[in-house]
């Protein structure tokens, strides 16, 4: 192995390794950020349409139900995390407190 392979795989490496860096220090704290706050509208759009499902009444329901077939697939993982979740003030409360 002469040099410039050396230098061609130190460079390689280091190159994957600023990538992983910048990665965990930068980009995934941000994509985790930005996925919170879109699952916490969602959260919210659908309780605004479905409140029926927590036993809330509300004569929007009626309307929204046209919307079921849309939301299907997205409306029992809702459900779940909705169940499973602490207090919606608790969550909000964490993400401005690390």
């Amino acid at each position: 192995m002469d040099l410039a392979d050396r230098i061609e795989r130190f460079r390689e490496t280091l190159e994957e390794w600023l990538r992983g860096l910048y990665h965990g220090m930068i980009t995934h704290p941000a994509y985790e950020k930005i996925e919170k706050e879109a699952e916490d509208i969602e959260d919210v759009f659908l309780l605004a349409c479905f409140p029926d499902a927590f036993g809330i009444p509300s004569p929007v329901s009626y309307y929204t139900a046209e919307l079921l077939p849309y939301l299907e697939t997205e409306f029992e993982a809702w459900e779940r995390r909705l169940w499973d979740r602490d207090m919606l003030i608790e969550r909000k409360g964490q993400q401005y407190h690390f």
